[in-house]
């Protein structure tokens, strides 16, 4: 059977070049790049996101900061070591990029769908005002036998739902790429301030179950 990983992990953002582009990593002779793109919320806020890029995308494409551009790719994570502690890290690895044109009637400006499984026991929890969430890691396969760890958050029913779920359970998950800042905290009581990613799930599908267990429910 051929596996498909572009169907495993698949996501569009349209926003805003907000940084320069510095250099990331080498593969093969052939360089990667890092810049922030600034992508709008329904809200009216924004999520910032990082977007990885080979250097042969945008060999002839100019990363002006505020230029509107298209991002197709995927979400991935990889690992990082830092002070002999090993920490996840997540980017959009883009595919393509291409100027946003006003004309275009685009309904999604951040979409990300996911066919993964649950590879953590996942936690539900209740926010100060009530809200219901669970927190969900996705073991998502990528070519030459490697996977993509991406946390994701449900909510509401889908959260009470997804408490349920067994590690090793095959979902599909649609959803959108966020960003929210946290304070982390160093037993010498030094404060630092981090930003963490995820997907915000906005429908929950298990895969190879009957219809009774499939749910679907728009985040807020």
């Amino acid at each position: 059977m051929i596996t498909n990983y572009t169907e495993n992990n698949y996501l569009v953002l349209i926003g805003k070049i907000i940084s320069d582009k510095t250099f990331s990593h080498e593969i093969y002779g052939e360089s990667f790049y890092v810049f922030n793109l600034e992508v709008p919320r329904l809200s009216g806020n924004e999520d910032i996101i990082p977007i990885t890029i080979s250097e042969r995308l945008i060999a002839n494409f100019d990363l002006t900061i505020g230029r509107k551009v298209v991002i197709e790719g995927q979400f991935r994570s990889y690992n990082s070591y830092e002070n002999e502690k090993n920490r996840l890290v997540l980017t959009v690895f883009a595919k393509d990029i291409i100027d946003y044109k006003e004309e275009q009637e685009e309904n999604v400006s951040n979409e990300v769908v996911l066919n993964g499984y649950v590879c953590k026991k996942p936690i539900y929890r209740k926010t100060p005002f009530g809200r219901e969430i669970s927190d969900i890691l996705l073991a998502v396969n990528r070519a030459y036998n490697k996977s993509d760890y991406i946390p994701c958050i449900a909510w509401g029913r889908n959260a009470r739902f997804c408490e349920n779920m067994e590690v090793g359970t095959e979902v599909k998950v649609v959803g959108r790429v966020q960003s929210r800042t946290y304070e982390k905290k160093f037993e010498d009581g030094r404060i630092e301030q981090r930003v963490a990613y995820e997907v915000s799930i906005g429908s929950l599908e298990v895969i190879n179950k009957d219809e009774n267990s499939n749910q679907n429910e728009e985040a807020e």
